[in-house]
C-alpha cells in the first residue's frame, strides 16, 4: 500500500474504545501537480475571522469493507486525514475562512493533499513540501466490537520536519484564531516551529485554540505525552478535550466531576473549556457559567473526523462572534450546532468527505429538534 521507499517507517498500533464521538452503529482521486491557493474572502465573509489550523496532514487508508480488523481487510481506500486539516475543511464547508499550515512530502500524496485543500476553499499557501521525507500514512478501521484501530507510518514523515524558518508569519498574523493539536509537539524540529507559531499568533492578538487529540502510541511514553500536552495548556484561550483525555491527563480522575475539571484543567486565562461526551453531547466551562448541551442521536457508519467536525463548527461560530463565550445562550446554540455537525459526520465514510455544509446542518437540526 505504501509508496516505494516507505519500508523505513515503523508501525504503531493504537486501539481506543472511545473517540471524541461514539454513536449507535448501523449498518478522491489523486490530483496532478500542486496548485497553491490563497483564500480570498467573499463579500459574505467580510466579518468572518480567518482561522489558521496548524499541524499534521496525512493519508488515511480505510478498509473497503467495514467492520473488519486491519489484518482481515482485503483492500483499502485512501482519504485525506489529519485533525488540523480536517478542522480547516470543516470550517470552510460551513462557509468560514480557513487556512492550513504544515508540511507534507514532496510526493504524489503531498500534492494530492494540497489540491484537496484547494478544492475545499482552504488556503494552502502555508504548506511546505519536504523532498527528503514522505507524507505520513495511517491505516484506520472500526471493528465490529466498536474498537478503532490506527496503524501509523511516519518515521520519519514530513509533518515532523517543519522548521521555524519555514513558517508563514504573515499568514498567522492575518488570523483571528490560531488552532493546533499536540502531535506537532512530539519531536523536533516541528515542536520548535509549533511554539514559534503560537508566539507569533499570540503577539498578533489571535485567539489560541487547542485540541490535544491524544494519540498515545506516537509519543515516546505516556509520561512524555502528559508532559508535552500540558506544557502549552496555560497558553490556550479555547480548549476542547474528550472524557478519556481528561482521565489520562489527570491520572484517572472522574471526568464528570465539575469541581475537579475546574481545579485541574481550567486555567486563569482560559475563555472556554469544552468536554465532549460523544453521543451524550458536551459540557462547557467559562469563568462565569458552565453547563451541558445534549447530543443528537445518529447511526454511525464511520466516527473518524466527528470530533474535528465539532471543533470546526465551534471555531466557525467563534470566528463570526469573538465574544461568543460571554453569552451563554449564543454559546449553547453554537454547541448544539457543533453537536449536529458531529452527528452528521459519522453518518458517512471518511472525515473530509463527510464534513457537512451549513445548509445540511440547519436542515438536520430542524428535523431532529422540531
Amino acid at each position: 500500500m505504501a509508496p516505494t521507499g516507505c519500508s523505513c517507517f515503523p508501525v504503531t498500533l493504537e486501539r481506543s474504545k472511545k473517540g471524541s464521538f461514539k454513536f449507535v452503529r448501523s449498518s478522491s482521486s489523486v490530483a496532478g501537480s500542486f496548485k497553491s491557493f490563497s483564500f480570498k474572502k467573499r463579500s459574505t465573509q467580510e466579518k468572518q475571522a480567518l482561522i489558521v489550523c496548524f499541524g499534521e496532514m496525512l493519508i488515511d487508508f480505510v478498509p473497503i469493507t467495514a467492520g473488519v480488523s486491519l489484518a482481515d481487510a482485503e483492500g483499502f481506500k485512501k482519504a485525506a486525514g489529519g485533525a488540523p486539516a480536517n478542522v480547516a475543511v470543516g470550517i470552510s464547508r460551513l462557509g468560514g475562512s480557513a487556512a492550513f499550515m504544515g508540511k507534507v512530502g514532496k510526493d504524489e500524496f503531498g500534492y494530492m493533499l494540497a489540491d484537496i485543500l484547494k478544492e475545499n476553499n482552504v488556503d494552502n499557501s502555508g504548506m511546505r513540501f519536504d523532498p527528503n521525507a514522505r507524507t505520513a500514512l495511517a491505516f484506520v478501521t472500526l471493528r465490529n466490537d466498536g474498537e478503532r484501530e490506527f496503524m501509523f507510518y511516519r518515521n520519519p514523515s514530513a509533518d515532523k520536519l517543519l522548521h521555524e524558518k519555514e513558517l508563514d508569519a504573515n499568514l498567522i498574523k492575518k488570523a483571528g484564531i490560531f488552532h493546533y493539536g499536540s502531535i506537532s509537539l512530539i519531536e523536533e524540529p516541528c515542536r520548535s516551529a509549533h511554539l514559534a507559531a503560537m508566539d507569533i499568533a499570540k503577539k498578533a492578538g489571535c485567539i489560541l485554540s487547542y485540541d490535544p487529540n491524544l494519540r498515545l502510541p506516537l509519543w515516546p511514553s505516556a509520561e512524555a505525552a502528559q508532559q508535552g500536552i500540558m506544557s502549552i495548556w496555560n497558553q490556550a484561550d479555547i480548549i476542547k478535550i474528550s472524557e478519556e483525555e481528561i482521565e489520562f491527563l489527570t491520572g484517572g480522575d472522574d471526568p464528570y466531576d465539575d469541581d475537579m475539571v475546574m481545579k485541574k484543567l481550567y486555567h486563569p486565562n482560559l475563555k472556554l473549556l469544552i468536554v465532549t461526551e460523544g453521543a451524550a453531547g458536551c459540557r462547557y466551562y467559562t469563568k462565569e457559567f458552565k453547563g451541558k448541551v445534549e447530543g443528537i442521536k445518529a447511526d454511525a457508519v464511520d466516527t473518524t473526523g466527528a470530533g474535528d467536525s465539532f471543533v470546526g463548527a465551534i471555531l466557525n461560530s467563534w470566528g463570526s462572534d469573538l465574544n461568543l463565550y460571554k453569552d451563554e445562550k449564543r454559546l449553547r446554540e453554537a454547541l448544539l450546532f457543533a453537536n449536529a455537525c458531529g452527528a452528521l459526520t459519522v453518518q458517512k465514510k471518511g472525515a473530509i468527505p463527510a464534513m457537512p455544509t451549513k445548509e445540511a446542518v440547519d436542515q438536520f437540526l430542524h428535523q431532529t429538534t422540531a
